[in-house]
This record gives structure tokens, sequence and C-alpha cells, in this order.
């Protein structure tokens, strides 16, 4: 398969920021953002502030038409992802592959039920500490992307052309045999982090040093891992253990996704964390009265 040159990025918060900054470092690529309305004006106007470096890669309205992408990352907020869907429609062409740094267990489907699901790659982003602040992003850890087909016993032409464009623009990645097992990996981590940290108002260096704020984080987690036996995913108590080997290389003044937006005034993601892992815990019989009780907590603070 020919080399990914043409780079879209949907979505420029930490992680769409952070990404585009590699990819816009890395000279053979073609990096363009997809933002439409205001997002689409500031952009043009601001460009993007990483790590003290102004960044200014191409702002495609989505009416525009032009040239396909290699790779779109899909990098929204999981309510902007409905009504935002369709605005990757002139960027997909024959050899488009999409991945998705989202949240959450459904954006992948939902965005193959529009595009295809052969277009689709599975992907979680651990480990980036990155803050936004408007159009300024810093971060002190990359992280790793984890990503592929839900298996992976050997990489198809597929994924080694995406690895291949990561590895050329300095972005750290794995792949991994079993992708769904870390889908539900990073439910759990979202759960317990970005969860526990909004409720207490905590940064990641409250975590390194309470034994409290880490019990919470971990009863949470705790529920996701039960919930995944329910289903047949392989989540144990080391994936905890796992979890916090990335944890301890954050940054004490970073702060999780959820933190942000709730001292941004934003909406949260807490629907596809807590709110679906309560669903599902109903559906399958598994209790889950922490994560009830932070989703409670999380909406009264949204309001």
């Amino acid at each position: 398969m020919e080399r990914i040159h043409r780079v879209a990025i949907f979505g420029a918060g930490a992680m769409g920021g952070f990404l585009a900054s590699r990819f816009c470092d890395a000279p053979v690529f073609t990096t363009e953002l997809i933002a439409g309305g205001h997002y689409h004006e500031r952009l043009t106007r601001e460009g993007l502030v990483v790590n003290g470096k102004l960044y200014r890669p191409d702002v495609v309205h989505p009416d525009e038409e032009g040239q396909a992408a290699d790779l779109i990352i899909v990098a929204l907020k999981h309510h902007q992802l409905r009504d935002g869907i369709h605005d990757l429609k002139n960027k997909v062409g024959g050899r488009t592959t999409i991945i998705s740094v989202m949240n959450g267990l459904e954006s992948e489907e939902f965005i193959g039920s529009v595009y295809g699901l052969d277009r689709l790659l599975y992907t979680i982003s651990v480990g980036i500490d990155a803050v936004r602040e408007e159009n300024r992003i810093t971060y002190t850890k990359p992280g790793v992307l984890y990503f592929g087909e839900l298996r992976n016993p050997t990489p198809t032409a597929k994924v080694r052309r995406v690895e291949d464009a990561f590895k050329a623009a300095a972005i750290p990645c794995e792949v991994p045999e079993d992708m769904k097992r870390m889908l539900w990996w990073k439910l759990m981590v979202n759960a317990g982090i970005n969860q526990a940290s909004a409720v207490l108002g905590a940064p990641y260096g409250v975590f390194h040093s309470s034994q409290d704020a880490r019990d919470l984080m971990e009863a949470l987690m705790r529920e996701v891992i039960e919930l995944a036996g329910a289903v047949g995913v392989n989540l144990v108590e080391r994936d905890l253990d796992q979890w916090y080997g990335f944890l301890r290389q954050l940054s004490p003044q970073g702060k999780s996704s959820m933190l942000q937006d709730i001292e941004a005034h934003r909406k949260t993601e807490v629907e596809i964390f807590s709110g679906n892992i309560c669903e599902l815990g109903a559906k399958h019989d598994v209790p889950t009265p922490v994560n009830r009780t932070v989703l409670q907590i999380i909406k009264v603070l949204e309001g």
C-alpha cells in the first residue's frame, strides 16, 4: 500500500492538537484541520500553540472540496460526533483510513456505519498529560497510542501503513494482539482517573500522594473489571498495576480531560463512562454503586 502523506485531523482539542503538532513537525506529511463555523475562523486566525510553538496547519472547511486524506484522525468529544460525522465526507476517498482517538466503546462503530467499518482501525490513547486552554496545549508526556484491528495476531497491511506514519511523526505507538481488551482497559482507566479527578477537583499529583484518592479511583475501576468479565472481556486485578505505571509518569500538575471540562464549564463525557457502565451493569446484573454515585455528582457539577 502507498505510504500516508496527507493527514486530516477532526477536533483540535488537547489530543487533536498534540497529534497535529507531531505531523506538522514531520516534513513528509501535509497536515490539515477540519473545522467549520467559529472554530474555522479561530484556528485560521490563531493557529495552535503546542508547548510554546506556534503551528499553522491548513484549516479546511467541511464543505470545501479538495484532495482526500490518506489518514483521518477523529478527536472529538462524544457529544460532538453525531452532529459532526458528515463533516468528514469531502476528505474520505478510496485509500482513506480513519482512526478515532475518542473515549468510549462506540465511536468506531458509529463512524463505520457512515463510512464503512473496513476503513476503521480501533485506537486508544494512554498516558498523555496534555492540558488545553483556548488554542494553547501543553504536555510533558506524549503517552502511547494503542491501535489496530480488533484482533492483531499478525498486523494487516492497513495497520502497518498507519504504524509507519506514526513512527515517521514520532508518535509512540503499539499494536496489541487483543484490541477489544484494550478498549475496555481504557474504559476502566477513564472511569477511574477521569471521574475521580473530576469529583475531587484533583490533578494527577493528588493521586500520586493520596491513598484516599487512589481508593476512590480503584473502586470505580473494579466495577468495570467485574462488568468486563460479565461480557467476556478478560480484565483482571493486575490491569490496575499497568495503569499505575502510566499514572506515576504523569505531571503532578496535569489534569484529566474531564477535570478540564468541569473547570471550563464544558459538557463532560460522563454518559460514556459511568452512564454507559451503569446501563451495562443493569443489563448484565453487575452492581455499579460507585459509578452510579459519581454519575450523579458529575451531573450536578455540570449543571
